[in-house]
């Protein structure tokens, strides 16, 4: 079984910084991606960054140059600094990570609970 565990959210003031956690644990033979995605309320869930076990970044537009994405393969963990935050990015952000289960032989989606994110005044 696998779990992706997210830590790091909370309320800032526009302007401000926040970084996400995400660590993946359990019976893990190999992660291929990992990143981040948001659902803020009445909202579909939207990509917000990915990056690969090489390191190749993705990153939504309207976060570009604001977020950054960085990966410890090591520790199957991916994290999300996150700067000069808008109201615009409050949201619930959700951990994925794309990978293989040991013992199996095909990539499964994995999703973390959630951490909320308010930028707010």
């Amino acid at each position: 079984q696998v779990q992706l565990v997210e830590s790091g959210g909370g309320l800032v003031q526009p302007g401000g910084s926040l970084r996400l956690s995400c660590a993946a644990s359990g019976s893990i033979r190999s992660i291929n991606s990992m990143g981040w995605y948001r659902q803020a309320p009445g909202k579909q869930r939207e990509l917000v960054a990915t990056i690969t076990s090489g390191g190749t970044a993705n990153f939504a537009d309207s976060v570009k140059g604001r977020f950054t994405i960085t990966r410890d393969n090591a520790k199957n963990t991916v994290y999300l600094q996150m700067n000069s935050l808008k109201p615009e990015d409050t949201a619930v952000y959700y951990c994925n990570a794309l990978l293989i289960e040991t013992g199996r032989l095909f990539l499964y989606n994995y999703w973390g609970q959630g951490t909320q994110v308010t930028v707010s005044s």
